[in-house]
């Protein structure tokens, strides 16, 4: 039996219409659902080349935005080495979203030493927001969103400042330092960094975490290969230089557990596995998390840890957004073990045998030098292995030892060298690179996989060698080529950046310490937090 049309239509639409309002009384009350994971920043981030600023983009004025719940990663475009032109790709924000907009880059009432009239107002604005709506938890939200808007404020005021520092292009910075001014080719761009470096000691403020005991927590080793690791810690502990006590004033929070420790008091030597460190650093991570609210804010990527142990990166992996989201300042900077350049930080390692380095600085002219090339060390990985069996023992220009002669001084052919052969061992780290460079010896590197430190700051094809793990038998006819004048300005490059490897006793300007802080500022310059 046929229906009529308008019955028909009518029938269709008594069953239609009560079938949206449902969708949309649904949809009303449940609420639109996102996913709590945090997905690697190595699935959704291309790169080819080292150096956090190779993620910005000026070139092409466009940005590349990703947002993953509260985090928005600003700026990443397509990389491409940046040359010499260290922030040529700064960020290019666009921020249309959803949520409240922080003041403009550039507008008034964000920098630190500015009056605090506007943020009592704002606090005054919030407060009266919140007895509009007669609810203190939303007064006390409002309040710390705020604080979050006014932090993301200062830091886009930090990318524009550096942004038009980038565009000057020059070797030279042209800023006024009584300490220090950066200039010359070892720096991509050596007036985007001092505008960087500036801005950092204006706004940069740490929160070290509280939680844990020593020794595996707030503490670690300051001699030994693992120093760098022991020194940073202590000096985080002391307080003195960009620590804050109020978590809520902090760009990013460090996490301070040693990895070198808790190997010592926890690893079962013979043992197959390391279970006991990772649980460790996961049971830590769940304490600050349910204790703060500052890690599942941002998923911890504006937290950070810091290891010169060669198990550090894997102890990372027991929490995987430890290892895929945080800034991992790492010794072991291996590339083919997940260390992502746009977020981790490469550390330098350095071997105090004493604590300090007291004679270690320093070497003679290049005049008085009659080794082309030099090394010494054990037969360490498969690097070593190869360059041992090519010229131990085989030329009198390239002076390569399993064991040093009782009657030679590391330290002295390290100064009498003109190049200094810093293989990876085990792993791609070395300490001779840092040793290289106190000796004032030119470093020849040899590594498959490894981010030199400071490479967004440094360009370490203007004072270092690179040779392929192929090309070791070609070591002394590529070293032969370099020409005299060449060679100089490489060495009187070397003696430069020499300031940002040392440890010194009190933390200098542009030192180690510094140095290490300023590459964390750089991945925190790239990420934007929301409420």
């Amino acid at each position: 039996m046929q229906l009529p049309s308008f019955l028909s239509s009518n029938l269709a639409l008594l069953v239609f219409i009560p079938l949206v309002l449902l969708s949309v009384i649904a949809c009303t009350l449940i609420g639109p659902q996102s996913s709590s994971s945090f997905e690697s920043f190595s699935s959704s981030w291309k790169w080819k080349s080292v150096g956090i600023f190779n993620s910005y983009s000026l070139r092409s004025l466009s940005s590349y935005e990703e947002q993953h719940g509260h985090l928005q990663i600003v700026g990443l475009a397509e990389t491409s080495p940046f040359n010499n032109s260290f922030h040529q790709n700064l960020v290019v924000e666009d921020f249309n979203n959803s949520f409240h907009q922080p003041p403009q880059e550039g507008g008034e009432g964000i920098e630190k030493g500015e009056s605090n009239e506007g943020e009592e107002e704002t606090d005054k604005d919030i407060s009266n927001e919140g007895e509009e709506h007669g609810n203190d938890t939303d007064k006390g939200l409002l309040k710390m969103y705020s604080r979050l808007e006014r932090l993301e404020a200062i830091l886009a005021k930090s990318r524009s400042s550096i942004r038009e520092a980038a565009r000057n292009g020059s070797m030279i910075s042209n800023h006024h330092d009584p300490d220090y001014v950066p200039q010359g080719p070892m720096y991509h761009n050596a007036n985007a960094f001092h505008r960087s470096y500036l801005q950092m000691e204006k706004n940069f403020k740490v929160y070290v975490y509280e939680e844990g005991e020593p020794p595996m927590f707030h503490s670690g080793p300051c001699r030994s290969i693992y120093s760098t690791e022991g020194r940073f810690i202590h000096e985080m502990e002391k307080g003195n230089l960009y620590r804050t006590k109020d978590p809520d004033e902090a760009l990013v929070y460090f996490l301070p557990f040693s990895i070198v420790v808790m190997v010592q008091y926890l690893y079962v030597p013979g043992a197959h596995d390391m279970n006991a460190i990772g649980n460790t650093v996961a049971d830590y991570i769940k304490v600050i998390s349910n204790r703060h609210s500052f890690w599942n804010r941002s998923v911890g990527a504006d937290h950070f840890m810091l290891s010169c142990h060669d198990w550090g990166p894997h102890s990372t992996s027991y929490v995987p957004h430890l290892f895929n989201n945080s800034i991992r300042v790492l010794c072991n900077a291996n590339t083919s073990e997940g260390f992502n350049p746009l977020k981790d930080v490469s550390l330098p390692e350095i071997n105090l045998k004493t604590g300090d380095i007291k004679g270690l600085i320093g070497g003679p002219s290049p005049s008085r030098r009659s080794i082309l090339a030099f090394f010494a060390g054990g037969l360490h990985g498969n690097i070593r292995h190869h360059l041992l069996q090519q010229w131990r023992g085989k030329d009198e220009d390239v002076l390569v030892y399993d064991k040093l002669p009782r009657d030679k001084s590391y330290e002295s052919m390290l100064k009498n060298s003109r190049f200094c052969l810093c293989p990876s061992g085990y792993e791609v780290a070395s300490p001779r690179i840092v040793e290289a460079i106190y000796a004032e010896c030119v470093p020849v590197l040899i590594s498959d996989s490894y981010v030199t430190p400071f490479s967004d700051v440094l360009n370490w094809k203007a004072f270092s060698v690179n040779v392929a793990v192929k090309d070791i038998p070609n070591i002394k006819k590529i070293l032969m080529s370099i020409s005299q004048t060449q060679y100089l300005r490489m060495h009187r490059r070397v003696k430069q950046v020499q300031r940002h490897f040392v440890i010194n006793g009190s933390p200098r300007r542009f030192d180690l310490f510094h140095m290490i802080l300023h590459s964390i500022w750089l991945r925190r310059l790239n990420i934007r937090l929301q409420e």
